[in-house]
C-alpha cells in the first residue's frame, strides 16, 4: 500500500518563494572592497537573482549548462548561488586558492561555459587564461574597470525586469552546483549537488542537532563560498530567515571582530586557524569587542585543540563548537553538542568530549572498518571512516577512477582513520593517505615528493606534516642527496616554486642520511611525524 502524499520537488525554487513572502525585510550585509558596507534586503536579493537567470537566458546559456564563479564572500556571489539554478543551470565555485594547473584542469574538465569574477582576482584569472576556454567572462566589478572583451555585471541585471521571471518546479534530483576536491590524491574530481540533496542539507543545518537557526539569528560565514558552499550556510539561511553578513575579502580577526560587533553576529564558522589568530587580538585587547550577540564560533576543516575551546570559553565566554564533514558530504557530517548525562559532568570530561569531531547529524550514518570488517563502536577501534545519506555524494563527476571511493552495499569511503565511541562521538584520528591540512586546506606530499626527486641534487625525499602554532599543520620536507651532489634549502624551495602555490611550500627542509621505510619499501612517515613533531614550534628541538 502506498501513501497518499503528493509527490512534491524539493527545490531551491521553493526556497526562494519562501524568502521572498516570508521574509522580504531580512537583511543581508557585505563588506566591500573599500571597507563600507553595503545594505540590502531578501526582497532586493531575490529580484537581483531572477534578473541574473533572465540574463543568462539572454546568453545563451542553456539547461545543465556549468558557470563558474571566481569570488570571494559577498551579495552578488550570494545571487549566483540562486540566480543560476533558477534557469537550469549549473554553479561550479572555483577554489581561487588553487594553483592555475589545479584551476585549468578542473575548468576544463567541467567544461564551465561562463565565468563570473571579480575585478580584484583578474590578476589571478591571467595565470591561467590561455589554458581555458568560456564563451563569456563577466566581471563583478567595484572600479568600473572591465576589460576589453569582459561583461560588466550590473550591466546585465540593469537590463532584465525580474517581473518577467517564473518560477520551475524542476525535477528535484537536478543538478544546481559543483565543487571539486583539491586533488590531493589524484586529478581533482567533481561533487555535484542536486535540488534535493540541498534542500535537505540545509534542513539538517537549520535543526537544533544542528545549528539550531531562528529568525533571530544573523550568520556570518568566514568560510569560503567557494569552498563546499561555505558549509550550507548560504542555503539554510533564507529557509528560515537569519540574516546574512558577508565579509568579502577582509578575513584579518579585527575586520571580522569589527563585523560581528557591529552586525550582532550571532553564529559564525570558520576553520581553526582563523580562530587562533582572533584568540590573540581578543587577549590583547579584551574589552575592545562586544560580542555579547555570539553564540556559536562553529569550527571545522580541521581539529580543534581542547586548549582553544577552553581558551575562549574562559577567558571570553565565547562558544566553539566542533563540527566535521567533506566536499562530498554537501559537506555537513557532524556537530559536536553534549549528551545531557555530560552537562553536569566535571570540565576535563566535557572538553575531551568537546574537541572530538561529535554527533552525526540528521540523515547522516557512519560506520567503521578495519582489516578484518566492520568494528564496534567503542571509542577503541580505529578503521576507516564510512557513510551514507541522502546528501553525500554517490559518484564523482565524470571519473570513474573514483569509484574506489564507494563500497558495493552504497557507503562512501572517506579515507578518514576514526574511532567512535558507544555515545556515538566520532574521533578522527589520521588520513589513509599522507595528506597535510594547513589552515583547511589540503597539501598533497606526493606531489611535493615527486617535485623534489625531480631535483638533480635529491636522492629521495619525503614530505609529512607537523604541527604549526597557526596553521596548526604545516608541510615539513626530508630529504637525501644524492652522494657528491649538494643542494641547500632555499634552492629546494625555489625548485618547488616554479610548479605549487605558495602555501604549498614546505616551511623547511631537513637533511638526512636514510628515509626510513617499510618492509615493502614505502616511507615510513610515521618515524618522521614523531621524530620532527615540534620541528617548527621549536626549531632547536
Amino acid at each position: 500500500m502506498d501513501g497518499l502524499m503528493m509527490d512534491f520537488p524539493l527545490t531551491l525554487s521553493m526556497v526562494m518563494r519562501r524568502a521572498e513572502l516570508l521574509f522580504p525585510e531580512k537583511e543581508i550585509v557585505t563588506r566591500q572592497p573599500d571597507r563600507s558596507f553595503h545594505r540590502y534586503t531578501y526582497s532586493e536579493w531575490i529580484r537581483r537573482s531572477k534578473k541574473l537567470a533572465l540574463a543568462l537566458k539572454k546568453l545563451g546559456v542553456k539547461d545543465g549548462d556549468r558557470i563558474g564563479s571566481f569570488c570571494w564572500n559577498h551579495y552578488q556571489h550570494y545571487e549566483l548561488y540562486f540566480g543560476i539554478p533558477a534557469m537550469g543551470a549549473v554553479l561550479h565555485t572555483l577554489n581561487l586558492r588553487l594553483g592555475a594547473e589545479d584551476l585549468s584542469y578542473i575548468i576544463n574538465h567541467a567544461d564551465d561555459q561562463i565565468l563570473f569574477i571579480d575585478e580584484s582576482l583578474l590578476p589571478l584569472f591571467e595565470k591561467f587564461r590561455e589554458k581555458v576556454s568560456f564563451k563569456k567572462v563577466i566581471v563583478i566589478s567595484q572600479k568600473g574597470n572591465i576589460p576589453e572583451g569582459m561583461l560588466d555585471y550590473e550591466e546585465l541585471l540593469a537590463a532584465e525586469d525580474d517581473k518577467d521571471f517564473e518560477y520551475t518546479d524542476w525535477d528535484e534530483n537536478k543538478a544546481i552546483s559543483m565543487c571539486y576536491t583539491s586533488g590531493t590524491t589524484g586529478k581533482p574530481k567533481g561533487t555535484v549537488y542536486s535540488h534535493r540533496s540541498t534542500v535537505l542539507h540545509a534542513m539538517v543545518c537549520a535543526m537544533s542537532s544542528g545549528l539550531g537557526l531562528n529568525q533571530n539569528d544573523i550568520l556570518l560565514p568566514v568560510v569560503p563560498m567557494f569552498h563546499a558552499n561555505a558549509w550550507g550556510i548560504p542555503f539554510a539561511a533564507p529557509l528560515v530567515g537569519c540574516g546574512l553578513v558577508f565579509p568579502g575579502p577582509f578575513l584579518d580577526p579585527p575586520s571580522l571582530l569589527e563585523a560581528f560587533e557591529q552586525e550582532k553576529v550571532t553564529i559564525t564558522g570558520g576553520v581553526p586557524t582563523i580562530w587562533i589568530g582572533m584568540l590573540k587580538v581578543l587577549d590583547e585587547n579584551p574589552t575592545a569587542y562586544n560580542l555579547s550577540k555570539m553564540r556559536t564560533l562553529l569550527v571545522g576543516g580541521s581539529a580543534v585543540p581542547k586548549s582553544l575551546i577552553d581558551d575562549f570559553e574562559s577567558r571570553h565566554n565565547l562558544n566553539i563548537v566542533h563540527a566535521w564533514g567533506m566536499t562530498e558530504m554537501s559537506p555537513l557530517g557532524t556537530i559536536n553538542s553534549l549528551k545531557p548525562r555530560l552537562i553536569n559532568s566535571d570540565r576535563p570530561t566535557q572538553l575531551n568530549y568537546r574537541a572530538t569531531q561529535g554527533l552525526p547529524v540528521n540523515l547522516v550514518e557512519f560506520r567503521i572498518r578495519g582489516d578484518e570488517g566492520l568494528l564496534e563502536f567503542d571509542g577503541q577501534s580505529m578503521g576507516e571512516l564510512e557513510v551514507r545519506g541522502p546528501y553525500i555524494a554517490s559518484a564523482y563527476y565524470n571519473s570513474p577512477e573514483g569509484a574506489d571511493k564507494f563500497t558495493e552495499d552504497g557507503w562512501f569511503k572517506t579515507g578518514d582513520i576514526a574511532t567512535i565511541d558507544p555515545d556515538c562521538y566520532l574521533e578522527i584520528k589520521d588520513r589513509t593517505k599522507d595528506l597535510v591540512k594547513s589552515g583547511g586546506e589540503w597539501i598533497s606530499s606526493v606531489e611535493l615528493e615527486n617535485a623534489l626527486m625531480g631535483h638533480e641534487a635529491v636522492a629521495e625525499a619525503a614530505v609529512f606534516a607537523v604541527a604549526h602554532e597557526k596553521w596548526q599543520e604545516r608541510p615539513l620536507a626530508a630529504v637525501v642527496l644524492q652522494e657528491g651532489k649538494s643542494a641547500g634549502k632555499d634552492e629546494l624551495i625555489a625548485h618547488l616554486a616554479k610548479e605549487f602555490p605558495k602555501w604549498w611550500l614546505p616551511d623547511d627542509v631537513v637533511f638526512i642520511e636514510e628515509i626510513p621505510k617499510t618492509s615493502v619499501g614505502k616511507f615510513k612517515k610515521i618515524v618522521l611525524r614523531e621524530t620532527f613533531q615540534n620541528h617548527l614550534i621549536n626549531p632547536h628541538s
